[in-house]
């Protein structure tokens, strides 16, 4: 009864592009011998792009202010892009595509009725993590985006999206992170420049303490 009540309550997205999600998951299981390595990159590469949060960081200590604002702001953009996507994933309520496309061939194990597919939450924070490095370092901003298309496109191929949710999430990355970024660097600019040649020059800076 209340997987009945729910679906008749939560969008159906295989409507926009159900066949193209069939195409890919097709692919994978014609891919077997890709299939654990995809799972294990579309779980754990959020680690990967936190060390990328911290690489940023690290290599903006020698550079003036403005670029150590960029690397210190760059987790709140994130944090409120993923937020965006969550708000937004319970408002629409897709159905996960596991519970809307029969027969599909899943990689990944369903979750739970009520953990909604879009926007992709792991694209979302992939994205934002690239759009952020680009006010940092250029280089690690396309090496972040790079990786992130390679996540949006393991979480349509393990099943878990379809590939309208992993496109929305880059859609809301980019805005969120664009309009939050610049703004954060502008008010902590000053903050940060103290701070820098105070108590947490170590943390912040390589250069001589003023």
């Amino acid at each position: 009864m209340f997987s009945e009540a729910l679906t008749m309550s939560t969008y159906d997205g295989a409507r926009i592009d159900g066949s193209l999600f069939r195409d890919v998951t097709q692919f994978a299981r014609h891919t077997h011998w890709l299939n654990a390595a995809a799972e294990a990159w579309t779980t754990y590469s959020i680690g990967l792009f936190v060390i990328l949060l911290l690489v940023g960081w690290w290599i903006s200590r020698p550079h003036g202010d403005r670029k150590m604002t960029a690397a210190l702001v760059a987790p709140i953009g994130v944090a409120l892009a993923f937020l965006v996507t969550e708000v937004i994933k319970n408002q629409i309520g897709e159905l996960r595509p596991c519970r809307s496309v029969p027969h599909a061939f899943i990689v990944e194990t369903c979750p739970a009725p009520t953990d909604y597919a879009m926007p992709s939450g792991h694209t979302t924070f992939a994205a934002a993590v690239a759009v952020a490095l680009f006010f940092v370092n250029r280089r690690l901003g396309v090496i972040a985006a790079l990786l992130a298309i390679l996540e949006a496109i393991s979480r349509v191929y393990v099943g878990a999206h379809y590939p309208h949710d992993v496109i929305a999430a880059m859609v809301v990355a980019v805005v969120v992170v664009l309009i939050t970024s610049p703004l954060l660097s502008r008010l902590l600019q000053r903050v940060v420049g103290r701070a820098r040649r105070g108590s947490l020059h170590g943390l912040l800076s390589t250069r001589g303490a003023g």
